[in-house]
């Protein structure tokens, strides 16, 4: 009989959960039988960045447990732009536009995720094939009638744009409908019944969990992960020239391992845990070894070398380390 890792433990543990439904009913689902997740991201540019690499790690670790990550391109979600984190709305892009990136994207997930072997095999999945020829009446009808203004209106994210003078669109209001939607899609078509990431994705998910129990009556399940900021309060994942990519042309190999050779002794602490695929006990004998010889930076130097090889390859990590 196949096992199945605990994920709320595993999750726990490396500092991973900020928000979850009932940690108990959760643990126990996830060791009962195998569980299917999603992390979605919109294609808004043609390479993920390091912004992004935590959802898919966190998924590379949900099927090392062997459960079964699913990857959602918002092909039709990033035509809208999700108001969460933002100050300012989107430039909105083109079908094609995006189509395209989501393209790009695959073959980076194809490093970070099995998409080939065995019965938890990820998938990647995009809404614009389910949302784009569904009728704005329709819509309104099967979703817009079970989620109410008034969650909505309780979102962080929506408070803090309608005391902005440029306000917020209907278009980015809409965004909770459709992600909802999604995770709804998801669970009636792929039995997926967990949604994964970052904390400002919490009232976009529990309005997926209220849906998908309204109109399919079905129990499904949400976890985010704290938002990763610096030491020194900054955004992780940017740097003096922007952002960090996954794509070698983008961002070099080199450049891509120098960004977390030089992560703060600070950072290094929380970041090794929640990046790292190492076990715990690895990743205590890397802190301790930082700790006696800062210097030397032996704990970024390990990270370093682990993410640019799975983002890379290994042959690109041996030539990084050796440039």
């Amino acid at each position: 009989m196949a096992q199945f890792g605990d994920v709320v433990t595993e999750f726990a543990s490396r500092g991973l959960i900020h928000d979850s439904t009932d940690r108990g009913e959760l643990s126990q689902r996830a060791t009962s039988a195998q569980l299917a997740a999603y992390v979605g991201f919109d294609p808004t540019s043609d390479s993920l960045h390091i912004g992004n690499l935590l959802g898919q790690i966190s998924l590379r670790r949900l099927q090392l447990l062997g459960h079964r990550p699913i990857v959602l391109a918002g092909g039709a979600t990033g035509m809208v732009g999700d108001p969460s984190g933002r100050s300012e709305e989107r430039n909105l892009l083109d079908s094609d536009t995006l189509a395209a990136n989501v393209a790009n994207i695959k073959q980076q997930l194809e490093r970070l995720l099995d998409f080939e072997n065995g019965s938890n095999a990820a998938t990647l999945v995009d809404n614009a094939d389910w949302t784009r020829d569904v009728p704005v009446l329709e819509f309104l009808r099967d979703v817009g009638k079970h989620i109410t203004v008034n969650q909505m209106m309780a979102k962080d994210s929506v408070k803090s744009r309608l005391a902005d003078e440029n306000g917020l669109s209907y278009t980015e209001f809409s965004y909770m409908l459709l992600q909802a939607n999604d995770f709804r899609h998801l669970c009636e078509h792929h039995d997926c019944e967990m949604q994964m990431g970052g904390s400002d994705q919490w009232g976009n998910i529990t309005a997926g969990i209220d849906l998908i129990r309204k109109r399919l009556g079905r129990s499904a399940y949400g976890l985010t992960w704290p938002l990763l900021t610096k030491s020194d309060g900054s955004k992780f994942g940017k740097t003096a020239d922007g952002a960090v990519w996954l794509d070698a042309k983008k961002t070099s190999p080199y450049q891509f391992r120098q960004f977390w050779v030089q992560v703060s002794d600070d950072d290094i602490e929380q970041l090794l845990p929640r990046f790292s695929l190492q076990s715990l006990d690895e990743i205590s004998v890397l802190l301790d070894a930082q700790r006696a010889n800062p210097a030397a930076r032996p704990a970024q130097r390990a990270l370093a070398r682990e993410m640019t090889a799975l983002v890379h390859g290994a042959a690109a990590a041996d030539a990084a380390d050796a440039a």
